[in-house]
């Protein structure tokens, strides 16, 4: 592996511009003017230098929907949005729920050698909430899962969850919860509000996810262990969760780049690329969400990254699958949300996209604070750039994003793995033993069923 020298960087967007060497995989040295030698140069010209992105909430659809989005592709994705390590979800076909595909995951995600990729398995057999699943030898395997969760499926009854608590406590592993009352959601595509009743939407109400988050935080403190809220969506589960902290509940919660920018005033077009689960809420609950970042009661940001099909999304609003692409428009999103109305600034991004998602799962190896002799994972971006989203563009097999046409700030220039270059200037490496790259719409890795 060549030596890399990053030259006019400035370290957290403070300060003067200083020159990072980047050798055997770790930062070597920082300073100003450090001699160049045989490195390959990355000038930063005055670019913000940051700890690598890790996203805690991925779906990469591999095994199973390999027509959607590949590991491969979805490397390319994360790593063109500055991400070094992503956690992949266990709703796949089959499910993540044995150490046979966690451990393929990430097996297969090392073989690509993008970025980092995490299994996530699953709490209970086949997600289907009734017999937990093998998690001691999902954790004990090749994969070494620390992160378990039926995302995409509530694990609504509270005793299964109560033995995953439990047993997550003696593991020393993660359970992370979509938190959703499945009772209250039956049939519902649209937050329940003034919008979806004017539509004609069945409506979901904030109850559905805060009864959720209300119970698992009693759980998780009668058992003694730490408990993850996928996706907070409601202004309510702010102030639950800010309770939970305040008496001593281990608990920890993430929110979404579109939950942060985007509401309920979207479905008025009855695009189905805006249906997202939980659903687009009201403006309220956007700034109780932006807030609750800037202060610590949200953790971390996370993209639910969720690629799906053009016959999924290209039908009726009610028939679409919910989800939405994530990885290559996060960066910006917070950019827009938090940092130009300053409720973060560039440590702030660096805390919440970086360092506390290896906290909160514990990587030793992900978001290091940037200093000689921590890992060379870390990410350049132009904070002054502005850049047109198209679908046709993005590294991902699929095109549900909510963002087409829109101009957005700030660009990921160079993603670092490990000290390798996994992107930059918008074109993603060749995956490990290949030659192929993920540039300008040229997403030709991975089966899509056609051309």
């Amino acid at each position: 592996m060549s030596n890399i020298l990053i030259t006019n960087a400035l370290i957290y967007g403070e300060g003067e511009p200083v020159d990072v060497l980047l050798a055997d995989g770790e930062i070597r040295e920082i300073g100003a003017g450090l001699d160049r030698g045989d490195a390959e140069i990355v000038d930063a010209a005055g670019q913000i230098l940051l700890p690598g992105f890790i996203d805690l909430h991925t779906h990469l659809r591999e095994p199973g929907r390999e027509d959607t989005e590949t590991i491969e592709s979805g490397s390319a994705a994360a790593a063109l949005g500055g991400y070094t390590g992503v956690f992949a979800m266990a709703n796949t076909s089959p499910v993540a729920d044995t150490a046979v595909i966690t451990d393929h995951v990430w097996r297969r995600g090392q073989e690509v050698g993008l970025v980092d990729v995490y299994p996530v398995g699953a709490v209970t057999v086949g997600l289907e909430g009734k017999q937990l699943a093998e998690m001691g030898t999902m954790a004990a395997g090749v994969g070494n899962v620390r992160m378990f969760s039926d995302d995409g499926h509530c694990v609504y009854d509270p005793l299964i969850m109560r033995r995953a608590l439990e047993y997550s406590n003696s593991l020393g592993v993660l359970i992370a919860q979509h938190a959703e009352e499945p009772r209250l959601t039956k049939g519902a595509v649209a937050h329940e509000g003034p919008t979806a009743a004017r539509l004609g939407l069945a409506g979901w109400p904030r109850a559905a996810e805060e009864s959720i988050v209300a119970r698992d935080a009693l759980l998780a403190r009668d058992a003694g262990a730490r408990v993850h809220i996928c996706h907070a969506s409601t202004a309510g589960t702010v102030e639950l969760v800010k309770w939970a902290k305040s008496q001593g509940i281990s608990i920890t919660a993430e929110v979404t780049p579109h939950h942060l920018l985007l509401d309920d005033s979207r479905l008025e077009t009855y695009d189905a690329v805006n249906r997202v689960n939980p659903p687009l809420r009201e403006a309220s609950d956007v700034a109780a969400l932006r807030q609750a970042l800037a202060d610590g009661v949200i953790d971390c940001v996370a993209t639910d990254h969720a690629p799906h099909a053009e016959q999924d999304k290209c039908c009726e609003f009610a028939a679409a699958r919910p989800g939405m692409l994530g990885l290559e428009t996060a960066l910006s999103i917070i950019v827009q949300t938090m940092v130009r109305p300053g409720l973060l600034d560039w440590r702030g991004v660096a805390r919440v996209m970086s360092e506390n998602p290896s906290r909160i799962v514990g990587l030793d190896d992900q978001g290091r604070p940037l200093e000689v002799g921590a890992p060379a994972n870390l990410v350049l971006i132009d904070p002054d750039a502005e850049w047109e989203v198209r679908a046709k563009e993005l590294a991902s097999i699929s095109d549900n994003t909510p963002y087409e046409a829109m101009t957005l700030p700030a660009k990921v220039t160079a993603t670092f793995l490990r000290g390798r270059i996994t992107s930059r200037d918008g074109v993603a490496a060749a995956p490990r033993g290949g030659d192929e790259v993920f540039a300008g719409g040229d997403r030709r890795v991975g089966n899509r069923g056609g051309p």
